[in-house]
């Protein structure tokens, strides 16, 4: 079986082999992609008076791969999904998106630490271990938000410093996608009456959890990228004033974060729960930070409350430095 570096090159030498016909003379393009906690190899179909192209990426496809061991296997499969995906791409108006780009531009939080090289290329600003980026919304329905991050060119076309961003995406972030706070017992309730469990007996269950180990889930309607809620301080005062205690903020994902109250535990105890919750039910992408914040609701102020040696998302630990030793160097 071929390493994965030897695959990409595989790939990139054969994929347009595997596409119909009708993609013969497209060109194809392939290079590293910035998402969010991750570089990866991606490929576009890049065809003269087309302004969007899908972006597939070849490490799903070494995955994919490693589990069949079938090479043409994986590239017929990409093919097909590169195909349709091409197809059901929306013509994209870009002087559209410009024009109106103040009235769709979104902020969102990622990790500070793990993004970079990510953070380079866009105008953001850092919040405690966070950093807010920006994107604007191409279109969003009930089911899928589809966005364009905003990089330094990007800004620089619409003529927009940072804090200029900054402004429109607070008012658009709450307008577009309104936070919103629940009830934990609530969502396990709503899960449990969906399994087909009685109510009487979901009301009990629920019941054995003391008021004081409750958890709220603040994210958004959409529950896309929820977690920039938490910048929103209003909701958090609410919550803390009817719990009467500050709170303790657990970043669960960049979709949601988890809010307790501060009598829950010490904050080093719940920073351990969200390391070992990251590294073993969340992905990669979509981790947020290994750190847990606190609330005052009389400063009505957020902070850190951990300062964890796991600054990185990946696992990846940084070697101590190498300490040199005179001695060692006389003998």
């Amino acid at each position: 079986m071929m390493n994965y570096e030897i695959f990409k090159e595989v790939v990139k030498e054969k994929f347009m082999d595997y596409m119909p016909e009708k993609f013969k003379g497209v060109e194809l393009v392939a290079e590293p992609v910035e998402k969010v906690n991750v570089t990866l190899d991606g490929i576009i179909l890049r065809e003269e008076g087309r302004n969007i192209s899908p972006t597939i990426y070849i490490n799903d496809m070494y995955k994919k791969y490693q589990d069949c061991g079938d090479l043409e296997e994986t590239l017929m499969a990409a093919c097909d999904f590169m195909e349709r995906a091409y197809e059901q791409a929306p013509d994209v108006d870009v002087d559209s998106i410009m024009r109106d780009a103040n009235e769709k531009i979104v902020f969102q939080l990622i990790n500070t630490e793990q993004n970079k090289t990510f953070l380079e290329q866009v105008p953001h600003r850092e919040f405690q271990d966070l950093s807010i980026v920006y994107k604007v919304i191409i279109s969003a329905d009930k089911d899928a938000v589809q966005s364009s991050k905003i990089t330094n060119e990007f800004a620089k076309r619409l003529g927009m410093s940072e804090e200029q961003l900054f402004k429109c995406a607070a008012e658009n972030t709450r307008r577009l996608f309104p936070p919103v706070v629940r009830s934990m017992n609530d969502i396990m309730r709503e899960m449990f009456a969906r399994d087909g469990m009685p109510q009487e007996i979901a009301d009990m269950m629920i019941a054995e959890i003391p008021p004081e180990q409750t958890m709220w889930v603040i994210s958004n309607e959409k529950g896309i990228n929820g977690a920039a809620s938490m910048l929103y301080e209003n909701e958090l005062h609410e919550l803390a004033e009817s719990l009467e205690s500050d709170l303790y903020i657990l970043p669960s994902s960049v979709h949601e974060v988890i809010a307790v109250s501060s009598d829950m535990g010490s904050p080093e105890m719940l920073a351990q729960m969200v390391v070992e919750v990251n590294m073993q039910e969340v992905s990669l992408d979509e981790r947020l930070s290994n750190q847990v914040y606190h609330y005052d609701k009389d400063l009505r102020k957020l902070t850190l409350a951990t300062d964890t040696p796991n600054k990185r998302l990946d696992g990846i630990v940084a070697e101590p430095p190498l300490v040199y030793d005179e001695k060692e160097k006389s003998r």
